[in-house]
């Protein structure tokens, strides 16, 4: 998974999800859980690669980010409870669509 398009391809299989484009930089994705419309992945290019930035249980953070190197805490987020996904090849498939279903797990719960 390398392009923005898989990457949206990919959380459109989830239930109530559309595509935002919420700022002018047309280079900016973000994905919306209809229901709440909150973001549960943000897609955008930096440094020569599509990145994603995914919310995570802060008990995984640290384990993805020290499992790889394209896993950084999140640009121009809460770096407790996001990461970015540096799409460059390194980070298997099934490893970016693991934290991508567990971002929308975490996202998709209603607030009380």
């Amino acid at each position: 998974m390398l392009l923005r398009q898989e990457v949206i391809r990919y959380c459109m299989t989830f239930d109530k999800v559309y595509e935002d484009y919420p700022f002018k930089d047309h280079t900016w994705t973000c994905m919306r859980i209809r229901d709440t419309g909150r973001i549960f992945a943000w897609i955008y290019e930096r440094n020569d690669h599509i990145w994603v930035n995914v919310k995570c249980d802060p008990q995984w953070r640290d384990f993805w980010r020290d499992a790889f190197s394209s896993v950084v805490p999140a640009y121009h987020m809460n770096k407790e409870h996001w990461n970015s996904i540096i799409l460059d090849g390194t980070v298997p498939v099934e490893d970016i669509k693991r934290m991508i279903a567990e971002s929308y797990e975490l996202c998709g719960r209603r607030k009380r």
